[in-house]
């Protein structure tokens, strides 16, 4: 057992405790049962890496921003998970290829939900399994709606998985700027080799790219003509989950 994280998170439990708030050091101290030192130095850690802010004037600690935002995008995921299902349902029916449901972690997409095709020749995934964002279909729907920044951070981290698989900050940029223009996404065997898809961003109530769908396949059915024609399923699959979270699309 880690006991400097099991201190961090009862410290943090501690300082978002709504009801019973201790405020100073002291009180936090007291709550968790650590010393002042080691409450202080735990403090520090999280106040560094943007769970817990002070006030400087009052001196009292509290929880940031950024557990709201933690909070609110797992929240989404439980949401979207359970309203895409029966649209996901009629896309797989429609296209007759396998679907995904995918959300951003960095520079990978996590697939929290598919469905399979019946085909025999079909995409390999699996529900918690990861893929690079710029090289899948659901990843660039995700990516072309994050700030121009987001992509710079991970630079040297941009991997050659195929030939076709565009690996400069530039290039994929290009291609999140054209799916923005178009409404899809579109993957062309860039992460495996003669596997595509095509993929739809899904929006909250505030507007906000939660996730994305999509369906992938085989390029030998998903030629460049069958994406175009099965782009219009998608996107009415992800306009549907897009108003079940309340997005006005």
């Amino acid at each position: 057992m880690d006991k400097t994280l099991l201190k961090g998170l009862m410290v943090l439990e501690a300082v978002t405790d709504v009801e019973r708030q201790p405020r100073t050091i002291d009180e936090l101290a007291a709550r968790v049962g650590l010393t002042r030192s080691n409450t202080h130095r735990t403090l520090q850690t999280l106040i560094h890496a943007g769970y817990v802010v002070k006030d400087e004037e009052t001196g009292w600690y509290r929880g940031s921003v950024r557990l709201f935002e933690m909070a609110g995008r797992q929240l989404a995921q439980v949401d979207v998970r359970r309203l895409a299902l029966p649209a996901m349902r009629i896309l797989a029916d429609k296209t007759g290829e396998t679907v995904h449901l995918s959300v951003l972690d960095g520079l990978d997409v996590v697939y929290i939900e598919k469905i399979d095709s019946a085909q025999p020749i079909r995409a390999y995934s699996m529900v918690g399994g990861r893929g690079p964002a710029y090289a899948v279909a659901t990843g660039k729907a995700l990516l072309a709606y994050q700030p121009e920044s987001y992509l710079e951070r991970y630079a040297g981290e941009l991997v050659q998985h195929t030939p076709a698989t565009l690996i400069t900050v530039a290039a994929i940029r290009d291609d999140l700027k054209k799916a923005v223009r178009l409404g899809y996404a579109i993957n062309r065997g860039e992460w495996r080799a003669g596997v595509g898809g095509v993929a739809v961003p899904i929006f909250n109530s505030l507007g906000h790219v939660v996730a994305a769908v999509g369906i992938s396949g085989p390029l030998e059915r998903l030629s460049p003509k069958q994406m175009k024609a099965f782009a219009p399923d998608v996107t009415t699959c992800a306009e549907t989950v897009s108003r079940s979270m309340g997005c006005s699309v």
